[in-house]
Protein backbone atom coordinates (compact mmCIF):
# COMPACT_ATOMS: atom_id res chain seq x y z
CA UNK A 1 0.00 0.00 0.00
CA UNK A 2 1.37 3.37 -0.79
CA UNK A 3 1.31 5.98 1.57
CA UNK A 4 0.05 9.49 1.70
CA UNK A 5 -3.48 11.11 0.92
CA UNK A 6 -4.20 8.75 -2.10
CA UNK A 7 -7.42 6.90 -3.39
CA UNK A 8 -6.61 3.59 -5.31
CA UNK A 9 -8.54 1.76 -7.35
CA UNK A 10 -8.32 -2.64 -5.95
CA UNK A 11 -9.61 -5.01 -8.30
CA UNK A 12 -11.71 -7.29 -6.34
CA UNK A 13 -8.99 -9.81 -5.66
CA UNK A 14 -6.76 -7.37 -4.71
CA UNK A 15 -8.25 -6.02 -1.68
CA UNK A 16 -8.06 -6.63 2.03
CA UNK A 17 -11.54 -7.96 3.04
CA UNK A 18 -10.72 -7.98 7.13
CA UNK A 19 -9.47 -4.25 6.37
CA UNK A 20 -12.63 -3.00 4.39
CA UNK A 21 -15.13 -4.94 6.56
CA UNK A 22 -13.76 -3.11 9.78
CA UNK A 23 -13.83 0.35 8.20
CA UNK A 24 -17.36 -0.65 7.01
CA UNK A 25 -17.96 -1.99 11.11
CA UNK A 26 -15.73 1.28 12.59
CA UNK A 27 -17.43 4.28 10.08
CA UNK A 28 -19.96 6.44 11.46
CA UNK A 29 -22.13 6.22 8.19
CA UNK A 30 -21.83 2.73 7.57
CA UNK A 31 -24.40 0.31 6.96
CA UNK A 32 -25.11 -3.55 6.11
CA UNK A 33 -24.83 -3.25 2.41
CA UNK A 34 -21.35 -2.40 2.55
CA UNK A 35 -19.81 -4.98 3.76
CA UNK A 36 -17.82 -7.58 1.98
CA UNK A 37 -19.83 -10.43 2.16
CA UNK A 38 -22.92 -8.42 1.14
CA UNK A 39 -21.71 -7.38 -1.69
CA UNK A 40 -20.15 -10.95 -2.32
CA UNK A 41 -23.69 -12.06 -2.41
CA UNK A 42 -25.91 -9.75 -4.34
CA UNK A 43 -23.25 -7.72 -6.68
CA UNK A 44 -22.59 -9.50 -10.01
CA UNK A 45 -19.05 -7.93 -9.87
CA UNK A 46 -17.48 -5.53 -7.54
CA UNK A 47 -14.09 -3.71 -7.11
CA UNK A 48 -12.84 -1.11 -4.99
CA UNK A 49 -11.72 2.66 -4.20
CA UNK A 50 -9.58 3.34 -1.25
CA UNK A 51 -8.33 5.81 0.82
CA UNK A 52 -4.77 5.47 2.57
CA UNK A 53 -4.78 2.41 3.95
CA UNK A 54 -8.47 1.87 4.43
CA UNK A 55 -9.40 5.06 6.07
CA UNK A 56 -12.11 5.47 3.72
CA UNK A 57 -13.41 2.85 0.86
CA UNK A 58 -16.33 2.91 -1.87
CA UNK A 59 -17.43 -0.10 -3.44
CA UNK A 60 -17.64 -0.37 -7.41
CA UNK A 61 -20.74 -2.80 -8.24
CA UNK A 62 -20.03 -2.96 -11.58
CA UNK A 63 -21.13 -5.15 -14.82
CA UNK A 64 -20.19 -5.35 -18.51
CA UNK A 65 -22.92 -5.16 -21.66
CA UNK A 66 -21.70 -5.77 -25.13
CA UNK A 67 -17.64 -4.32 -24.39
CA UNK A 68 -18.89 -1.36 -21.94
CA UNK A 69 -18.43 -1.57 -18.20
CA UNK A 70 -20.98 0.41 -15.78
CA UNK A 71 -21.95 0.80 -12.34
CA UNK A 72 -25.01 -0.28 -11.14
CA UNK A 73 -27.10 -0.56 -8.02
CA UNK A 74 -27.83 -4.00 -6.92
CA UNK A 75 -30.91 -6.09 -5.97
CA UNK A 76 -31.79 -5.22 -2.00
CA UNK A 77 -29.08 -2.73 -1.50
CA UNK A 78 -30.78 0.85 -0.64
CA UNK A 79 -27.57 2.73 -0.38
CA UNK A 80 -23.46 2.50 -1.00
CA UNK A 81 -21.32 5.26 -1.85
CA UNK A 82 -18.14 6.42 0.24
CA UNK A 83 -17.93 4.62 3.92
CA UNK A 84 -15.39 6.09 6.65
CA UNK A 85 -14.80 8.94 9.14
CA UNK A 86 -14.11 11.97 8.27
CA UNK A 87 -16.51 12.21 5.21
CA UNK A 88 -17.21 15.23 3.77
CA UNK A 89 -17.76 16.99 0.29
CA UNK A 90 -14.48 17.41 -0.83
CA UNK A 91 -13.67 13.82 -0.23
CA UNK A 92 -16.71 12.49 -1.70
CA UNK A 93 -16.20 14.38 -5.06
CA UNK A 94 -12.22 13.20 -4.84
CA UNK A 95 -14.03 9.37 -4.69
CA UNK A 96 -16.23 10.16 -7.92
CA UNK A 97 -13.51 12.10 -9.70
CA UNK A 98 -11.41 8.77 -9.43
CA UNK A 99 -13.97 6.08 -10.64
CA UNK A 100 -12.02 4.82 -13.65
CA UNK A 101 -12.82 6.31 -17.02
CA UNK A 102 -13.73 2.98 -18.16
CA UNK A 103 -17.22 2.90 -16.47
CA UNK A 104 -19.13 4.84 -19.04
CA UNK A 105 -22.71 4.37 -17.33
CA UNK A 106 -23.13 5.35 -13.81
CA UNK A 107 -26.44 5.08 -12.14
CA UNK A 108 -25.81 4.14 -8.38
CA UNK A 109 -27.18 5.61 -4.81
CA UNK A 110 -24.90 6.77 -2.22
CA UNK A 111 -25.60 7.02 1.52
CA UNK A 112 -27.16 9.69 3.75
CA UNK A 113 -23.66 10.16 4.60
CA UNK A 114 -22.74 11.33 1.23
CA UNK A 115 -25.33 14.22 1.12
CA UNK A 116 -24.49 17.26 1.58
CA UNK A 117 -25.77 21.04 0.33
CA UNK A 118 -23.47 21.98 -2.39
CA UNK A 119 -23.84 18.34 -4.34
CA UNK A 120 -22.72 17.86 -7.73
CA UNK A 121 -24.94 18.81 -10.58
CA UNK A 122 -25.78 15.46 -11.53
CA UNK A 123 -26.52 14.00 -7.67
CA UNK A 124 -30.25 13.81 -7.55
CA UNK A 125 -31.91 13.08 -4.32
CA UNK A 126 -33.81 9.84 -3.17
CA UNK A 127 -35.80 9.86 0.36
CA UNK A 128 -35.86 7.46 2.92
CA UNK A 129 -37.84 6.82 5.83
CA UNK A 130 -36.44 6.14 9.34
CA UNK A 131 -38.30 5.70 12.79
CA UNK A 132 -36.02 5.63 16.16
CA UNK A 133 -36.82 2.52 18.38
CA UNK A 134 -35.68 4.10 21.64
CA UNK A 135 -39.10 4.77 22.93
CA UNK A 136 -41.49 2.89 24.80
CA UNK A 137 -43.98 1.57 22.49
CA UNK A 138 -46.66 3.95 24.19
CA UNK A 139 -44.76 6.75 23.07
CA UNK A 140 -44.07 5.08 19.76
CA UNK A 141 -47.73 4.10 19.01
CA UNK A 142 -48.72 8.19 19.81
CA UNK A 143 -47.06 9.09 17.07
CA UNK A 144 -49.25 6.94 14.69
CA UNK A 145 -51.14 7.85 12.37
CA UNK A 146 -55.08 7.73 13.14
CA UNK A 147 -55.52 5.45 9.90
CA UNK A 148 -52.68 3.06 10.54
CA UNK A 149 -54.03 2.68 14.25
CA UNK A 150 -57.69 1.75 12.76
CA UNK A 151 -55.80 -0.87 10.33
CA UNK A 152 -54.11 -2.46 13.06
CA UNK A 153 -57.52 -2.98 15.05
CA UNK A 154 -59.00 -4.05 12.09
CA UNK A 155 -56.30 -7.07 11.05
CA UNK A 156 -56.77 -7.94 14.99
CA UNK A 157 -60.90 -8.23 14.81
CA UNK A 158 -60.73 -10.01 11.54
CA UNK A 159 -58.39 -12.89 13.48
CA UNK A 160 -54.81 -11.86 11.88
CA UNK A 161 -52.24 -13.41 14.15
CA UNK A 162 -48.33 -12.34 13.63
CA UNK A 163 -46.02 -15.25 12.82
CA UNK A 164 -42.34 -15.56 13.39
CA UNK A 165 -42.32 -18.74 11.50
CA UNK A 166 -42.83 -17.78 7.80
CA UNK A 167 -40.15 -19.28 5.75
CA UNK A 168 -38.02 -17.58 3.85
CA UNK A 169 -39.36 -19.45 0.26
CA UNK A 170 -42.91 -18.24 1.09
CA UNK A 171 -41.62 -14.61 1.37
CA UNK A 172 -39.49 -14.69 -1.52
CA UNK A 173 -42.22 -16.11 -3.62
CA UNK A 174 -44.55 -13.46 -2.13
CA UNK A 175 -41.62 -10.73 -2.95
CA UNK A 176 -41.25 -11.88 -6.32
CA UNK A 177 -44.93 -12.24 -7.46
CA UNK A 178 -45.02 -8.25 -6.70
CA UNK A 179 -42.54 -7.49 -8.52
CA UNK A 180 -42.46 -9.33 -11.34
CA UNK A 181 -43.58 -6.16 -13.55
CA UNK A 182 -41.20 -3.66 -11.82
CA UNK A 183 -38.06 -3.67 -13.22
CA UNK A 184 -34.79 -3.87 -12.12
CA UNK A 185 -35.00 -7.40 -9.72
CA UNK A 186 -33.79 -10.29 -11.50
CA UNK A 187 -34.79 -14.15 -10.60
CA UNK A 188 -30.56 -14.67 -10.26
CA UNK A 189 -31.63 -12.08 -7.24
CA UNK A 190 -33.55 -14.12 -5.26
CA UNK A 191 -30.93 -17.16 -4.56
CA UNK A 192 -28.22 -14.67 -3.77
CA UNK A 193 -30.81 -13.37 -1.46
CA UNK A 194 -31.65 -16.27 -0.01
CA UNK A 195 -27.53 -17.07 0.82
CA UNK A 196 -27.57 -13.98 2.15
CA UNK A 197 -30.64 -14.37 4.50
CA UNK A 198 -29.05 -17.48 5.58
CA UNK A 199 -25.64 -16.29 6.47
CA UNK A 200 -27.24 -13.30 8.42
CA UNK A 201 -29.39 -15.58 10.23
CA UNK A 202 -27.04 -17.53 11.30
CA UNK A 203 -25.51 -14.76 13.28
CA UNK A 204 -28.37 -14.04 14.28
CA UNK A 205 -28.72 -10.73 12.59
CA UNK A 206 -31.79 -11.73 10.10
CA UNK A 207 -35.39 -11.95 11.26
CA UNK A 208 -38.77 -12.80 9.75
CA UNK A 209 -42.17 -12.03 10.44
CA UNK A 210 -45.21 -12.36 9.13
CA UNK A 211 -49.45 -11.96 9.51
CA UNK A 212 -51.33 -14.87 8.74
CA UNK A 213 -55.47 -15.32 8.89
CA UNK A 214 -57.41 -18.02 10.32
CA UNK A 215 -56.37 -20.34 7.69
CA UNK A 216 -52.94 -20.17 8.07
CA UNK A 217 -52.45 -18.14 4.33
CA UNK A 218 -49.48 -15.18 4.63
CA UNK A 219 -51.34 -12.29 4.14
CA UNK A 220 -47.65 -9.98 5.00
CA UNK A 221 -44.55 -10.91 5.61
CA UNK A 222 -41.15 -8.96 5.62
CA UNK A 223 -37.37 -10.27 6.18
CA UNK A 224 -35.73 -7.82 8.50
CA UNK A 225 -31.99 -7.50 8.84
CA UNK A 226 -29.67 -5.89 11.64
CA UNK A 227 -26.66 -4.19 11.69
CA UNK A 228 -25.41 -0.84 13.17
CA UNK A 229 -27.64 -0.05 15.26
CA UNK A 230 -30.56 -0.62 12.44
CA UNK A 231 -33.30 -2.62 11.62
CA UNK A 232 -33.54 -2.85 7.60
CA UNK A 233 -37.23 -3.53 6.43
CA UNK A 234 -35.41 -5.27 3.58
CA UNK A 235 -37.82 -7.50 1.84
CA UNK A 236 -41.39 -7.68 1.78
CA UNK A 237 -43.95 -9.95 0.76
CA UNK A 238 -47.61 -9.58 0.99
CA UNK A 239 -50.76 -11.53 -0.69
CA UNK A 240 -53.27 -9.06 -2.22
CA UNK A 241 -55.65 -10.37 0.09
CA UNK A 242 -53.79 -8.27 2.90
CA UNK A 243 -53.78 -5.23 1.63
CA UNK A 244 -57.54 -3.97 2.63
CA UNK A 245 -57.23 -5.36 6.00
CA UNK A 246 -54.12 -3.67 7.43
CA UNK A 247 -52.10 -6.82 7.26
CA UNK A 248 -48.91 -5.09 6.68
CA UNK A 249 -49.64 -2.35 9.43
CA UNK A 250 -50.00 -5.04 11.99
CA UNK A 251 -46.71 -6.77 11.05
CA UNK A 252 -44.75 -3.53 11.68
CA UNK A 253 -46.92 -2.46 14.40
CA UNK A 254 -45.51 -5.84 16.03
CA UNK A 255 -42.28 -5.26 15.00
CA UNK A 256 -42.31 -1.95 16.54
CA UNK A 257 -43.66 -3.45 19.73
CA UNK A 258 -41.05 -6.29 20.14
CA UNK A 259 -38.02 -3.53 19.77
CA UNK A 260 -39.18 -0.81 21.27
CA UNK A 261 -37.14 0.53 23.85
CA UNK A 262 -33.74 -0.51 22.45
CA UNK A 263 -31.28 1.46 20.63
CA UNK A 264 -32.74 0.46 17.31
CA UNK A 265 -33.33 2.57 13.86
CA UNK A 266 -36.33 0.95 11.98
CA UNK A 267 -35.32 1.44 8.49
CA UNK A 268 -37.40 1.14 5.85
CA UNK A 269 -35.37 1.65 2.67
CA UNK A 270 -37.71 4.30 1.01
CA UNK A 271 -39.25 5.26 -1.01
CA UNK A 272 -39.85 8.46 -3.58
CA UNK A 273 -43.13 6.30 -4.18
CA UNK A 274 -45.88 8.85 -2.26
CA UNK A 275 -48.15 5.57 -1.11
CA UNK A 276 -45.21 4.19 0.21
CA UNK A 277 -43.94 7.37 1.72
CA UNK A 278 -47.22 7.98 3.25
CA UNK A 279 -47.30 4.22 4.97
CA UNK A 280 -44.09 4.65 6.74
CA UNK A 281 -44.66 8.13 7.52
CA UNK A 282 -47.67 6.79 8.73
CA UNK A 283 -45.50 5.11 12.35
CA UNK A 284 -43.63 8.44 13.02
CA UNK A 285 -40.73 7.59 10.88
CA UNK A 286 -39.19 11.23 9.27
CA UNK A 287 -37.45 11.37 5.93
CA UNK A 288 -33.70 10.89 5.81
CA UNK A 289 -32.49 11.87 2.05
CA UNK A 290 -29.80 10.18 0.28
CA UNK A 291 -28.23 10.93 -3.24
CA UNK A 292 -28.15 8.83 -6.06
CA UNK A 293 -25.61 9.73 -8.69
CA UNK A 294 -26.03 9.31 -12.71
CA UNK A 295 -23.65 10.00 -14.97
CA UNK A 296 -23.78 8.76 -18.80
CA UNK A 297 -20.66 8.67 -21.09
CA UNK A 298 -21.72 6.07 -23.78
CA UNK A 299 -21.77 7.01 -27.44
CA UNK A 300 -24.95 8.46 -28.15
CA UNK A 301 -25.33 5.62 -30.98
CA UNK A 302 -26.14 3.24 -27.76
CA UNK A 303 -27.23 5.34 -25.07
CA UNK A 304 -30.39 3.31 -24.41
CA UNK A 305 -28.17 0.73 -22.43
CA UNK A 306 -30.04 -0.75 -19.41
CA UNK A 307 -28.97 -3.38 -16.81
Amino acid sequence: MTTGNQIQYFLHKEIDKKKWDACIANAPNGLIYGYSFYLDCMAKQWDAMVLNDYEAIMPLTWNRKYSFYYLYQPAFTASLGVFGKNIDQQLVKRFLDTIPIKFKLIEISLNAGNNFPAALHNYYPRRNYILNLNQPYEHLYKSYRESHKRNISKAVQLGCQVSKMISIDEIIRLNEEQLKHIDGTKPEDYPNFKKLFELLKSREQAKVYGVIDSKNKVLASSVFFFSHNRAYYIMVGNHPEGKTIGASHALIDAFIKDHAGHDLILDFEGSDIRNLAFFYGGFGATEEIFPALTINKLPWYIRFLKK
